[in-house]
């Protein structure tokens, strides 16, 4: 008994120093991958999983987070194969990269077998050290597209009423104005089968879509889409305005959804699919969804934080 009383807590012991020593390569990155002639943003996120396996996520331009079952570990090199998610093609996204000067570099092979080259930075905290103090609303919807920008030449948003809409699928809606930790209210419409979304500075898509009676995935109604899932599905039917207070502070995001807190102060990982870059530590402006059907806003306000 003296015997097993002491094994015991050598091995809790030896189990919380191996804990306490990361991979270099652990963490959070954030990666701009050159592919098909521009810059598009990715994230990955690499721990370890017991003594020597590395596992992580990995998001890609568009789609949502996916898992990586291994990530492959030599000297300094790192690898990793993702299956096919929305991508044209049938073969897996082949990724391999050096570690140096605690920056990545390396080549992502696409499903299509072209080659495109990546680097990494390690994504910033984001971590608040005072708690917030508010400044005044500013109303984002006026009688016009003023304060707004579209995403691409042809521009399918206008606004009547006060109410901002796209009536059909086309470019995303940016605000001219950026921002970095703020409370948010928005009020949106959808009809039957559309999807929409509202990114916090740009990089954080907070799900909209026709969700009435699906279970409360990180994929559906008032997610951050692929990261974050609500605790219910609050959704209302299609046609019904519906309501979202959001409050961004640093990484910690709080969702109210019509009136229900589905999401509390829970840290956002990363980018999601859809971002308009990867450089998390600036500030970035109000996106809304335009390219997955038609949606309507009204009484969209921002509180910002003052600096």
């Amino acid at each position: 008994m003296k015997i097993l009383f002491f094994v015991i807590p050598c091995i809790l012991g030896c189990v919380a120093a191996h804990a306490q020593a990361p991979h270099p390569l652990e963490g959070r990155w954030d990666l701009t991958v050159n592919w098909n002639n521009r810059q598009v943003p990715s994230w990955l996120e690499v721990r370890h999983s017991g003594r020597e396996t590395l596992v992580g996520r990995f998001c890609f331009a568009f789609g949502s987070a996916r898992p990586v079952a291994e990530v492959k570990w030599d000297n300094g090199k790192f690898s990793f194969s993702l299956p096919p998610q929305w991508e044209q093609g049938k073969q897996n996204l082949e990724f391999t990269g050096l570690l140096e000067a605690d920056k990545l570099i390396g080549t992502m092979t696409y499903t299509d077998g072209q080659t495109s080259s990546f680097t990494g930075v390690r994504a910033p905290s984001l971590l608040r050290t005072a708690p917030p103090v508010w400044g005044d609303p500013i109303a984002l919807i006026g009688k016009d597209l003023s304060g707004w920008k579209p995403d691409g030449d042809k521009n399918q948003w206008v606004v009547e009423n006060g109410v901002l809409s796209s009536p059909q699928s086309g470019v995303n809606l940016r605000t001219v104005q950026t921002f970095t930790d703020f409370k948010l209210h928005v009020e949106f419409r959808y009809p039957k089968g559309s999807n929409s979304g509202v990114y916090l500075r740009g990089r954080y898509e907070v799900q909209i879509n026709d969700a009435l009676g699906l279970e409360p995935w990180d994929i559906n109604f008032s997610s951050i889409y692929g990261l974050l899932a609500p605790n219910r599905n609050v959704a209302k039917a299609p046609g019904e305005w519906q309501t979202y207070d959001i409050t961004l502070f640093g990484r910690t995001v709080t969702i109210v959804a019509n009136g229900v807190t589905v999401i509390s102060e829970q840290v956002i990982a990363g980018p999601t699919g859809g971002a308009i870059d990867s450089r998390e530590g600036e500030p970035g402006p109000i996106l809304l969804q335009g390219d997955h059907g038609p949606i309507e806003f009204r009484n969209m306000i921002i509180t910002p934080a003052r600096p």
